[in-house]
């Protein structure tokens, strides 16, 4: 169709192969230490400021083994080590690499080759196992130019996902070993604190619930016995929130209950925290936690579900309802108002960090000559039109809206560069995959439009906070020339709502998150009369093999795409050959108690949702107070029904403020659902696989 992490990522030189032998001599054996070579050039700063010569410039020098001066040496490798499932970006050094230049490690070539000039070349790591590898590079068919580095990549044996979360800790990491053996006795640690609590879920994963820590780069130390792996800056801690943390866990309720309550903002126990366990507060069992944030309550009583309530003062309490396990981890939200602080100030949520990396680089498109600047793949503009090309980090869901950048973030065909077109991004920091998207954009118009008709995709950057990542070439390889046609079936249009559809369309990248396309949104009025479909997607090869195109559907109400509202998210296909049926969406609910503009209690509700559609796996009500400084969560696995909460008034400090209040409603269907592994991102659209919502204003006196 026709249309227009790596702090250690120093060089490994080859007077480190010695260093690469003896490493692969400890694989397997009592310790694993997977390290980078000289940071003398990577030093830390106090100051917030970005460095030169950080995570993208490495160090060291080439003096024995292989003559660097030879005219087609392969010099080093940056970053040094990467996880053994492959997937990271690396800078490969060395002489006389031509435009046709291969690069194996070990016996098995890389992917995504980007020839920079004759001292650079990059790739896509492939899997490989653990240990140090040879790094071999050789230009097309001729022999004559193939060389071989010794040990010049090495492979951690262990990786997180995710590699990064917040500084408050709670985050679910999964700890993936090669060749491992792990069981009842391993211990993890990160940046040297034990997790909070550790799972063997296999011989080769463990999950590992974070602790709190400080902002930057930590390493991952798993002991078994004697045998020890760590790996150097396999989790950042940085600003962020994951929806990974907290939640229900352990075993069924036989007469024990541990309850622990942390602080969202800042990870610390919330000594003196009201637990209550029952939905009457005349008889049921309440408890405060201890100076650690944890309380532990033993009663016969508790062999069967129970309401579980966590409040304090100036916290927004939170209820799981029929909740059958012995363990809650609970993580409140402060309440951000004067009457909570003092001095008439809000209280702190923490230490907010400078936690961004910036990453420096080249757009590269397929040259026309050897290592110089190939021309754009785009039509040529009209009128106001420009040609404009922005960088894009990954999304961490597919129905996040596509927002045009800043101009003075664009790359213009004028951008300086010498086999490409020079950016910089700034992005949080962890394993990164960057994408870039080119086309014609026109700011005259209100609002600006940009159509993109090229892409480009890096998987594997390493971005550390406050550093410079530098040398990232993103090769613009794929057009947007595909179409993909969406058949939705939407719930029909109420007295209320929904009245129109919100249709995205984005790109699965593997693990690392979601390309949002400009062309991925379409919003068509309900009824339909026909099909959805999405011109301006690209075909899923390259860099994009293995991705997945993922369409989403909203049953919206009004302009403002607002409630009440009925949405499908994650329906995933790698073929645009067929229509995608978009079916399963969830019913619309109602608040029956309390009816709208009412008095409530603060003890009773009661949703109906209209029948059809796909199951409601769990209902979420987000009762918001003090002009939405002020929230309770209330969790019940279900749909309709009617729950009794305890009478939170007989806590002062603890209680909704009165005045209005405003009830969100969500019904979620989560694939795969178990209401005793239920975690906080399930309480969030995020964690839905389709939801929908409305809302209700009622008055508490």
């Amino acid at each position: 169709m026709s249309r227009r992490s790596l702090r250690s990522s120093g060089l490994v030189f080859a007077s480190l192969a010695s260093i690469g032998l003896a490493l692969g001599a400890s694989v397997g054996a009592a310790s694993c230490i997977a390290s980078g070579p000289d940071l003398s050039q990577i030093t830390g700063r106090t100051d917030g400021g970005f460095q030169l010569g950080d995570a993208g410039t490495g160090g060291g020098s080439s003096s024995t083994g292989l003559d660097p001066t030879d005219p087609h040496a392969v010099i080093g490798t940056q970053p040094s080590h990467g996880p053994f499932s492959g997937g990271q970006r690396v800078l490969v050094r060395g002489n006389g690499f031509g435009s046709d230049v291969q690069v194996w490690f070990g016996s098995t070539p890389a992917t995504e080759v980007v020839p920079v000039d004759a001292t650079k070349v990059q790739v896509t790591a492939p899997a490989g196992d653990a240990g140090p590898v040879d790094v071999t590079a050789q230009n097309g068919s001729d022999a004559s130019t193939k060389r071989t580095l010794v040990g010049a990549y090495n492979y951690d044996a262990m990786y997180a996902l995710p590699s990064a979360g917040p500084v408050s800790g709670g985050t679910e990491v999964h700890l993936y070993g090669q060749g491992t053996q792990w069981a009842s006795g391993t211990q993890a640690f990160i940046d040297q604190v034990p997790c909070t609590s550790l799972t063997v879920v296999s011989p080769t994963e463990l999950v590992c619930i974070a602790p709190k820590g400080t902002p930057g780069s930590k390493s991952v130390r798993i002991t078994q016995g004697s045998d020890t792996i760590s790996v150097l800056d396999a989790y950042t801690y940085e600003d962020s929130t994951d929806g990974f943390k907290g939640g229900l866990s352990g075993l069924p309720l036989n007469g024990k209950l541990r309850v622990l309550v942390y602080d969202n903002f800042k990870g610390d126990p919330v000594a003196g925290a009201h637990v209550i366990v029952g939905s009457d507060i005349s008889t049921a069992i309440t408890r405060d936690v201890d100076a650690s944030g944890v309380v532990e309550i033993t009663d016969p009583s508790l062999v069967t579900p129970q309401t579980v309530t966590v409040a304090a003062k100036c916290m927004g309490p939170i209820t799981f309802v029929a909740e059958p396990v012995d363990t809650i981890t609970v993580y409140l939200d402060p309440v951000l108002s004067p009457l909570c602080g003092s001095n008439g100030d809000p209280p702190g949520t923490g230490t907010k960090v400078g936690s961004v990396g910036l990453v420096t680089g080249q757009i590269v498109w397929p040259m026309d000559q050897e290592f110089k600047r190939g021309s754009w793949n785009v039509p040529a503009p009209l009128g106001h039109e420009q040609m404009t090309a922005y960088v894009f980090s990954a999304a961490g869901s597919p129905l996040s809206q596509f927002s045009l950048p800043s101009p003075t973030t664009a790359v213009t065909p004028m951008s300086p560069g010498s086999v490409g077109y020079q950016y910089s991004f700034y992005t949080g920091p962890g394993s990164k995959t960057l994408y870039v998207l080119a086309g014609l954009e026109d700011r005259t118009k209100n609002p600006a439009t940009f159509v993109a008709y090229a892409m480009g995709i890096v998987k594997g950057v390493p971005v550390l906070p406050n550093e410079v990542t530098k040398d990232v070439f993103i090769p613009m390889k794929n057009l947007l020339d595909e179409a993909l046609v969406l058949h939705p079936t939407p719930p029909a249009p109420g007295p209320k709502g929904p009245d129109r559809l919100q249709a995205n369309v984005a790109i699965r990248l593997g693990t690392d998150g979601y390309a949002i396309l400009p062309q991925g949104q379409k919003t068509p009025l309900l009824p339909l009369t026909g099909n959805v479909t999405f011109v301006g997607v690209p075909l899923l090869g390259g860099a994009l093999t293995g991705s997945t195109y993922v369409a989403s559907t909203r049953a919206v109400t009004g302009p403002s795409f607002g409630a009440p509202m009925s949405v499908i998210g994650g329906a995933q296909t790698t073929t645009t050959a067929f229509p995608l049926d978009m079916t399963g969406f969830v019913g619309v609910p109602t608040l029956v108690t309390p009816a709208l503009n009412t008095s409530w209690d603060a003890q009773h509700l009661e949703t109906q949702f209209n029948p059809g559609g796909a199951p409601i796996d769990l209902t979420v009500y987000d009762v918001a107070a003090l002009g939405g400084l002020q929230h309770w969560t209330v969790a019940a696995a279900g749909g309709s029904q009617a729950i009794t909460l305890p009478d939170l008034s007989v806590y002062a400090d603890s209680a909704l403020a009165s005045g209005p209040v405003t009830i969100g409603i969500y019904g979620g269907h989560i694939d795969g659902f178990d209401y005793r592994k239920l975690k906080y991102k399930n309480l969030r659209p995020s964690g839905m696989t389709a939801f929908s919502l409305d809302y209700v204003n009622a008055h508490l006196p």
